[in-house]
């Protein structure tokens, strides 16, 4: 990936988290939903796993809010840090 293309994803990324908390700020939580699943794909893509954890938890978080429970437990798990990933204290 070039510096560009890494900094236009960043770019995108950043004004799509922007979007998504600001929908969800308003309350408009389909529409929260949809920036933050833009958010956990870019994040997926670039294997990055703590973003991918604050996205999936963002998730749930909207879910709730919405009444979806089963939704929101699926990404709450995905939020969850797999076995071999240590918080740092």
């Amino acid at each position: 990936m070039s510096a560009v293309s890494s900094m236009s994803d960043i770019v995108a990324l950043r004004i799509s988290h922007c979007r998504a908390e600001q929908a969800a700020k308003d309350r408009m939580y389909h529409l929260a939903v949809m920036h933050y699943r833009d958010c956990l794909d870019a994040a997926e893509r670039r294997q990055d796993a703590r973003a991918t954890e604050f996205f999936a938890l963002q998730l749930a978080r909207c879910y709730e809010h919405m009444g979806l429970r089963d939704k929101a437990a699926q990404f709450r798990a995905l939020a969850e840090p797999g076995p071999d990933v240590h918080p740092l204290a």
